[in-house]
């Protein structure tokens, strides 16, 4: 249990720098990796990725200590490369490439899991960045298993192996299958097969049990949570047997603290009509698994503007009153 990895999944449009220091706050990750960084034909300003991952000047790590790699995503082995040297003088823990996303717009302009039906250009990605960095950071991959197949997976996984990536985490889906209830665990084992590099499983992990069972598919040790850990924040400790298996009520008092310094880092953020989607999207997907986050997010579902969740949250006992915006 010691040597397995837990690693908190790059969620574009949900685990930004707020919720990524909140969920590491609760503890069990051994890193994380940010939302992806849209690289096209420029070299991109240092205050691009600052940004995005304000952890990097934090000695790229978030305030509970958790190490942030940074994720690149684009189709220009060059650009990516300048970008990635660029990158690299802001020491993030690591550099990882996106080949997953599968998301229309960043398909529509050739990026994410778009270039699963390229191996040869995943190489030459690869490779490229390798080059660019220092030796000593490491350079990371997610795919997913393909577009519309897993024909090419094998494939793509020795291509990024060849081009001398550290680790490749494997999100076991196809970009058609999006973010359908699909387990195609056993790929990961048939990847396990063909390449000699660390591999990372990753996809439909709600539970330990389903940690259990992805491990057991797929053969690795190491785990990526992605939307579980959102459902459930103590997911990673439950996983290292520092919580119950299973959401109590004892365990809704520690989550109410955790909503409550989210919403105050939000408010800190995004502008007051902005706020309240971000709080609805979390207690959305953690209607999941706490019956609690259901009644809360009924309560709150109206309100359109901070203060107004602000003051509801106050009367539900999730901030003090002195921190309510009048």
């Amino acid at each position: 249990m010691s040597a397995m990895k837990l690693i908190l999944a790059p969620m574009e449009g949900l685990a930004d720098d707020v919720l990524r220091g909140v969920l590491t706050g609760a503890g069990g990750y051994d890193w994380c990796v940010t939302e992806f960084v849209r690289v096209t034909d420029a070299v991109l300003p240092h205050r691009c990725y600052t940004r995005l991952s304000p952890e990097l000047a934090n000695g790229a790590r978030t305030a509970a200590g958790t190490p942030v790699r940074v994720q690149l995503l684009g189709n220009d082995p060059a650009m990516l490369a300048a970008n990635a040297a660029h990158l690299a003088r802001l020491h993030p823990f690591g550099i990882d490439l996106n080949f997953g996303c599968p998301t229309p717009l960043v398909v529509r302009h050739r990026g994410g899991a778009a270039l699963l039906d390229e191996p040869e250009l995943l190489h030459r990605i690869a490779a490229a960045v390798r080059a660019a960095v220092p030796a000593t950071m490491p350079v990371t991959a997610k795919m997913r298993l393909g577009i519309d197949d897993t024909s090419k997976a094998l494939d793509c996984a020795l291509a990024l192996e060849s081009g001398g990536i550290n680790e490749l985490v494997v999100h076991a889906r196809t970009k058609a299958d999006g973010y359908k209830p699909v387990r195609r665990w056993e790929w990961v084992a048939r990847i396990r097969e063909v390449v000699k590099l660390p591999l990372i499983a990753n996809g439909e992990v709600w539970t330990v049990a389903d940690w259990h069972a992805i491990r057991a598919a797929s053969g690795c040790d190491d785990v990526m949570l992605g939307r579980g850990a959102v459902a459930d924040p103590l997911l990673a400790r439950r996983i290292r047997g520092q919580a119950a298996t299973e959401p109590s009520d004892d365990n809704w008092r520690e989550i109410e603290t955790m909503l409550g310094d989210f919403w105050t880092r939000v408010e800190r953020k995004v502008l007051p009509a902005q706020s309240p989607g971000r709080l609805k999207q979390w207690l959305g997907l953690m209607q999941r698994r706490y019956p609690q986050a259901e009644r809360l997010f009924q309560t709150v579902r109206e309100a359109r503007l901070g203060p107004e969740v602000s003051a509801i949250l106050q009367r539900e006992g999730v901030i003090a009153k002195s921190r309510a915006v009048a």
